[in-house]
């Protein structure tokens, strides 16, 4: 998603951001940005773990059976 932006395009949109937000809010949106990206990353972790349990079980069962 990011492969394509080089340092000088992330110095551009961290002047971006700061021009608008000022720096008193930045800290707290960086914060809140990676909250929600660590709170996403747990959410999708816990949905690929059942996924793969119920993969496992699936095997578990076709073994069982033959």
């Amino acid at each position: 998603m990011f492969n394509n932006i080089g340092v000088s395009g992330l110095i551009i949109i961290l002047a971006i951001a700061l021009i608008v937000f000022g720096p008193a809010k930045l800290p707290q949106l960086g914060r809140a940005f990676g909250d929600t990206l660590r709170e996403f990353r747990n959410s999708t972790k816990g949905i690929v773990d059942e996924d793969l349990d119920e993969k496992v079980t699936i095997v578990e069962l076709e073994k069982g059976k033959s």
